[in-house]
């Protein structure tokens, strides 16, 4: 049996790590760090899978500081020894602040962080103090491998020691293949390599194949229960699209104030907009959002969230892996998650480190069906919760979602953003064979969003909307709040009713416009080289009536060639706006 004392393992861990360990308050290892850490040690290669939540963090960084402590000799200033590479820019910070704990009583080794939201003169600079042990973003780290001259960080990783994929799923899931790649290309053969994720998937097996080398597979489990610790209460419920919102209203105040929330939607705009419906119910509340297309504001808001006692962040699923947040409470599921190991990542923000937690999911009557698969596919027990909405407060969250929007243009536009990234990521759900589009009750949905007409889009056509009332409104007479933005707006529209386009809209438009026909009238005018020479050739048939037609050889002549160049370099100037499309339009003979 492997021992979870920190003083019992097979290879004996330094002064240092034992004294961060007591000082981080861990008093006995994990199961998923009593078996990774020794095997790392004795210098194996692993695959480690272990559920959301237990301690997969210090299953890598231990072995990684005892490697770098043991080599002899002594580490140069940039001399690269171990790498951790991380899906977002959340999860790699949360890696370097334990690390740096660590490093405080191993103060000759260095870390260096490289993850967005940073300029990449800033992240050179660091590196120029030097560094030991990076971690890093894909994008970011490829981007300095491959094209930054001012440091030769190519040459500095050829020492590796060691090389960490932390939720290594999610690297593929995310389209980083290509980037892992490139940056295991720069890297050297031996070395010690670790993956760790909650799931497997097809592409992890892959590198498993290719990139290690005898390769130990580690699978923990918790009471046969595959995915979600045992001291998590997975909850459902059954609610209609329109009445989503006023159910999770109610639910929250019910619930009470003083608990810590993490609420989860499928997309950016979803999130934009909700978060500021959702202040409008729980003023008293502490809200924050959190997407992935934020950029410097990401990091400030995620440490704002980490120290509130109470609140509610609002998110995508940026946040659904490997974060630690302390005491979250509940993780409210509002739309069902693009795949089964989403669900167990989004479940896993709570309940983490032998605590207790919740996590309730969202599902209409068409979609139950997903209970089912998420209990078989991923082994989750769930029960229902239910939770009586009265009609009068549902019929308010409605008319408040619409006076928002009357109140501020900006709300109308997040509101048809928001409402149409939800359908296309439905569509592009992984369960789709269970959750069609077309069983979705598309007239609730809307009236969900609060929107005040339907909007223009294909998988609308032909559908039965009879549910959706729409809204009596002008929604041209809607006017921004920000008078600068209204004056912009007010701007466009003058210009569509003087021209008949609208900016940035289909160009064909160009055709009911004056300067469409005036260029058309100048072609008609102009008679180009090729008419010229026919009716050359027509003439001297004419006049020798016995000389048989001359065939022309396909040669290109010089001149063509010149207007040939020509016309392309005009097109690159009107691409780059350097000429204005009436200009093209006429030089073009169009």
């Amino acid at each position: 049996m492997v021992s979870e004392n920190w003083n019992e393992t097979e290879v004996p861990l330094s002064p240092a790590v034992l004294e961060t360990v007591k000082e981080l308050k861990f008093d006995r290892m994990t199961p998923v760090q009593a078996v990774c850490i020794p095997l790392l040690l004795q210098g194996r290669d692993i695959s480690a899978e272990a559920v959301t939540g237990s301690g997969k963090t210090l299953a890598f960084l231990i072995p990684l500081l005892e490697i770098l402590q043991k080599r002899p000799g002594k580490w140069k200033k940039l001399e690269i020894g171990g790498i951790i590479i991380s899906p977002t820019r959340e999860l790699a910070t949360q890696i370097s602040k334990v690390l740096d704990k660590f490093l405080d009583r191993i103060n000759y080794l260095k870390q260096v962080l490289l993850v967005g939201g940073t300029t990449i003169k800033e992240d050179i600079r660091k590196l120029k103090n030097g560094v030991n042990i990076i971690v890093a973003t894909p994008g970011r780290l490829e981007d300095i491998l491959t094209n930054c001259k001012e440091v030769n960080l190519a040459a500095a990783v050829k020492s590796l020691e060691i090389l960490v994929l932390d939720e290594a799923d999610r690297l593929f899931d995310l389209g980083f293949s290509l980037k892992i790649n490139i940056i295991l290309s720069f890297l050297p053969k031996l070395r010690r390599t670790g993956l760790f994720s909650a799931t497997q998937t097809k592409e992890v097996n892959q590198l498993v194949r290719a990139g290690l080398r005898n390769p130990c597979m580690i699978t923990m489990k918790e009471n046969d229960i595959y995915s979600t610790p045992t001291n998590l209460n997975n909850y459902y419920s059954v609610v209609e699209p329109n009445e989503k919102l006023a159910y999770m209203i109610n639910f929250i105040k019910s619930k009470g104030p003083d608990l810590k929330y993490m609420i989860f939607f499928s997309t950016c705009a979803c999130v934009d907009y909700f978060s500021t419906v959702i202040k409008t119910f729980l003023s008293s509340t502490k809200i924050l959002s959190l997407h992935g297309k934020m950029k410097k504001k990401r990091h400030k808001i995620f440490e704002e969230f980490q120290t509130l006692e109470s609140g509610l962040l609002i998110c995508t699923d940026v946040l659904a892996r490997g974060i630690d947040i302390p005491e979250v409470d509940w993780v409210i599921q509002y739309d069902p998650p693009s795949n089964a190991s989403c669900f167990v990542h989004r479940c896993g923000r709570t309940a983490r480190s032998g605590k207790e937690g919740n996590a309730l999911l969202l599902l209409s009557e068409s979609e139950d069906a997903y209970v089912i698969f998420i209990m078989k596919n991923q082994k989750v027990n769930m029960e229902l919760l239910k939770l009586d909405v009265r009609e009068d407060f549902v019929e308010k969250c409605f008319k408040c979602m619409r006076k928002l929007q009357k109140t501020d243009r900006l709300l109308y536009d997040k509101a048809n953003r928001a409402v149409v990234s939800y359908i296309q990521a439905y569509q592009k759900h992984v369960c789709s064979y269970i959750l069609p589009l077309r069983d979705l009750n598309l007239g609730k949905v809307f009236m969900g969003f609060g929107l005040l007409k339907v909007p223009r889009m294909p998988e609308t056509k032909g559908r039965d909307l009879s549910s959706f009332k729409e809204d009596d409104v002008d929604v041209n007479l809607l006017a921004y709040k920000n008078k600068q933005k209204e004056a912009i707006r007010l701007q466009k529209l003058q210009n569509y009713h003087d021209t008949g386009i609208w900016p940035g809209k289909n160009k064909k438009k160009m055709k009911e416009t004056e300067a469409w026909s005036e260029a058309k009238k100048n072609k008609s005018e102009k008679k180009t080289k090729k008419q010229k020479r026919k009716e050359k050739e027509k003439r001297r048939e004419e006049n020798n009536p016995g000389i048989k037609k001359r065939k022309r050889k396909n040669v290109i002549s010089e001149e063509d060639l010149k207007e040939l160049e020509e016309d392309i370099a005009l097109y690159k100037k009107y691409k780059k706006g350097k000429v204005s499309e009436e200009e093209y339009l006429t030089r073009n003979g169009l």
